[in-house]
């Protein structure tokens, strides 16, 4: 790349240094990986409950004196619950409103069928909280009485998945956290790239860059290398935050070099895209609806990006994780000689 694309890619961090947006974005992202090991127990609370010491959830129980004893014996196995008889549906739901218990469990018996009616606060942080302890509660009644009829049934049911024994804050570490904190990072550089580009273009300040000893191509190639660097700089720092938190996190340099490559690719698709469609809002959405489509089309693969991120994380990559951190990183090139090729046929006298 030329000394001009250089020259642009400093103005271009410069002019990030100013932008109060990114730097609030960035500020967010530190205050993340610095303080991960306590916002993973906070966070892993809202879905796993159970996983915290001390936190219990009293269940009203009503219905037949059999079915109630079954589910009051699995409520009672179920980690930080505690449940309550009630002779009447009714008197479960007076209780319920007075506030003395934080959910109700009606057992009915129809048809030779067991049928549980829960009744959870509404609209409420303590909401998210009961509604995963009751269905972590009716998934264990469910297996056991799947259990208890087996003999009696005239069709073999499906197997139920089993039950994980894996700690809730390693999984949510590895499989949100981690690749929430090298994947942020990518997205913003390639929203800020159509930004930038797109700016140039609206104020006309891209005619007046044109000026100085540089073609539109070196412009293009400053405002992605200000743009793409960002992303592995980022990614190595949070990595470095969240050890020093204690969370262990293998094969740093391939992390930082798959970012790296995901970066290039990514900006260089946004910068592609701005060219293309120079006016901001346009390119603002074709990009997102681009991200949207390619990232999350690519979860339903079994070898996608998180799950390449989290197999590094845990130092668990096979041949096929290296074999996507290559394919990314080709298709990273192939990105940017589009973009050469792309910059080359379009006249920026042309834009506006």
């Amino acid at each position: 790349m030329a000394d001009g694309s250089l020259t642009v890619a400093r103005r271009e961090l410069a002019v990030l240094r100013a932008e109060k947006t990114i730097v609030l974005a960035l500020l967010i992202q530190l205050f993340i990986a610095a303080f991960s090991s306590f916002l993973v127990v906070g966070l892993v609370s809202l879905y796993d409950p159970g996983s915290l010491q001390g936190y219990q959830v009293d269940v009203a129980l009503s219905g037949p004196e059999a079915e109630a004893t079954e589910l009051a014996a699995v409520v009672r196995d179920q980690p930080g619950m505690h449940p309550i008889d009630f002779d009447t549906a009714e008197a479960a739901m007076a209780s319920f409103e007075r506030g003395d218990v934080d959910a109700v469990l009606v057992v009915q018996r129809r048809d030779g069928r067991t049928f549980v009616r829960a009744t959870v606060p509404d609209s409420n942080v303590e909401t998210t909280v009961t509604v995963v302890q009751v269905r972590e509660a009716l998934a264990a009644f469910e297996r056991t009485e799947r259990a208890e009829r087996a003999t009696s049934l005239e069709r073999t049911p499906l197997d139920l998945p089993r039950e994980g024994a894996t700690s809730p804050y390693f999984g949510f570490t590895y499989t949100v956290l981690v690749p929430l904190l090298l994947f942020l990072p990518v997205f913003i550089s390639g929203s800020v790239a159509v930004d930038s580009l797109t700016e140039e273009i609206d104020r006309g300040t891209l005619e007046l860059l044109r000026v100085a000893p540089v073609s539109f191509g070196d412009i293009v190639d400053g405002k992605l290398i200000a743009a793409a660097g960002l992303a592995p700089a980022q990614a190595a720092l949070w990595i470095a935050l969240l050890r020093l938190n204690g969370t262990a996190v293998a094969h740093p340099a391939m992390l930082v070099a798959f970012v790296a490559a995901l970066a290039v690719l990514v900006v260089s698709l946004a910068l592609a895209i701005a060219v293309a469609a120079p006016d901001r809002r346009t390119a603002q959405l074709l990009y997102s609806v681009a991200v949207l489509v390619v990232f999350g089309g690519s979860t339903v693969l079994p070898v996608n990006p998180a799950n390449v991120v989290a197999r590094l994380a845990i130092d668990s990559a096979d041949p096929t994780s290296a074999a996507t951190v290559v394919a990314v990183a080709a298709a990273g090139v192939a990105a940017y000689l589009g973009l050469r090729a792309l910059t080359r046929r379009v006249d920026p006298a042309t834009f506006g």
